[in-house]
C-alpha cells in the first residue's frame, strides 16, 4: 500500500545549497547587517560560524538571507503553529426543541440547556415543531418561544427573531458578549 503525503499549506524556504541567486543580502544570526555578497561568500561565511543560510525574504532584490540555526528555526515556526491551532476556538449552533404543549419540567430542562450553551458562547437556534392539531393554535407556540426569550435574555442577544417557517417557529439567540456585561 502506498503512502499518500499531504500537501503543506505553508510555503517553502530555501537554505543552504539551495539558494540559487547569484547575489543576497546577508544578515547575521545577531541582527548585523553585512551587506550584498555572492551567495557561496555567504554560504562560506555562514559554514564558518556552524549555522545554516536561510532565504527570508526572496522576493526582495537582491534576496534576503539571515545566518541562522535552522533545525531551530523550524522547529519554533511549528510550535507557533501548534499554538495557533489549540488557541482557536470553534463556535457551533446548538438546537433546542420545542413543542407547543411542553411540560413545564420539560420547558425548565431545556432552557437550562441553552444557557450553558449561551455561556459557553455558542449561538442558539430555538425551533417549535407543531404537529396535527397544534396547527390551529399557532398562537400557544409563539407565546412559548417568547418566554424561552425572555427566560434567557440576560445572556443573550435575539439574532433573529421569532418567524414561522413552514410547520414551525424558529428564532436564533447569540451569546452577549463579557464586555456588554
Amino acid at each position: 500500500m502506498r503512502h499518500v503525503r499531504r500537501q503543506s499549506t505553508r510555503s517553502f524556504i530555501r537554505a543552504n545549497h539551495k539558494i540559487r541567486v547569484p547575489q543576497v543580502r546577508c544578515v547575521k544570526a545577531d541582527g548585523t547587517m553585512v551587506g550584498v555578497m555572492a551567495t557561496r561568500d555567504a554560504l562560506k561565511l555562514a559554514q564558518q560560524e556552524g549555522l545554516d543560510l536561510v532565504e527570508i525574504s526572496p522576493n526582495a532584490d537582491p534576496p534576503v538571507c539571515r545566518i541562522m540555526d535552522f533545525g531551530k528555526f523550524r522547529y519554533d515556526e511549528s510550535m507557533k503553529r501548534k499554538k495557533a491551532r489549540k488557541q482557536q476556538h470553534t463556535r457551533s449552533v446548538k438546537e433546542i426543541k420545542f413543542h407547543a404543549n411542553v411540560a413545564e419540567h420539560d420547558y425548565e430542562t431545556k432552557i437550562n440547556h441553552a444557557k450553558k450553551f449561551l455561556e459557553k458562547g455558542h449561538k442558539v437556534k430555538l425551533s417549535l415543531q407543531f404537529r396535527g392539531r397544534e396547527n390551529a393554535h399557532r398562537e400557544l407556540g409563539f407565546e412559548v418561544i417568547k418566554r424561552a426569550l425572555k427566560d434567557c435574555e440576560e445572556l443573550s442577544v435575539v439574532d433573529m427573531a421569532p418567524k414561522l417557517v413552514g410547520r414551525s417557529i424558529v428564532s436564533m439567540l447569540g451569546a452577549r458578549s463579557a464586555k456588554g456585561k
